[in-house]
């Protein structure tokens, strides 16, 4: 019985950055693609991953950019969480994969967002552990993140597969001998954790 480190986002559901920054721009689009360029795709979101940065904090500088409509605390918390949409085929995948593997999510994924999904996406409550790069301090894309996993949990890496879609962090994985199934829609992923 191997152990399916699940990612959540554009495997558990859909992200869509782009609704947070159109949502608060003040200027239109040009505002909401700045908005993304600063928040949703930098070195302060990664550092926020990381849990190197405060949600409040985050929020607060968010909020503090001239670029961004006022917003009440409570409106921009919200509106930053709301960008999911769960795929509608997970709770059949996730009960096919419970059947013979264990899970675990793995995630690169901010406090706000967590809490959220872990209020709002039932099939999260139905994994055993939860691998957080906000609680971890590292990326899944550094190989410090699965090296670390494998330490911690003094397991070894034959039982790990990774599922995840992103190449970038399917390849740092791999550097450290957990198998990883590239995430393109679930019919794949589970084709190919039939072999497992």
């Amino acid at each position: 019985m191997s152990i399916v480190l699940l990612d959540i986002g554009n495997v558990l559901v859909d992200v869509d950055f782009m609704r947070f920054c159109r949502k608060v721009s003040r200027s239109g689009e040009v505002g909401a693609e700045a908005i993304y360029g600063r928040y949703c795709a930098s070195e302060l979101k990664n550092r926020f991953d990381k849990g190197l940065v405060a949600p409040s904090s985050y929020l607060e500088t968010i909020a503090g950019d001239p670029d961004v409509d006022f917003f009440g605390a409570r409106e921009l918390k919200t509106a930053w969480q709301d960008i999911f949409v769960p795929k509608t085929d997970v709770p059949d995948a996730v009960g096919e994969i419970l059947r013979n593997h264990r899970v675990w999510i793995m995630s690169d994924t901010d406090p706000l967002h967590f809490t959220h999904l872990l209020n709002t996406l039932p099939v999260l409550r139905t994994a055993e552990r939860y691998w957080l790069s906000f609680e971890r301090g590292y990326l899944k894309r550094e190989s410090e993140a699965f090296q670390e996993l494998l330490s911690v949990s003094g397991r070894d890496d034959g039982e790990f597969v990774l599922i995840d879609d992103r190449e970038d962090n399917c390849r740092s994985a791999a550097s450290s001998g957990i198998r990883a199934i590239r995430f393109r829609n679930w019919s794949q992923a589970l084709q190919e954790m039939r072999t497992v």
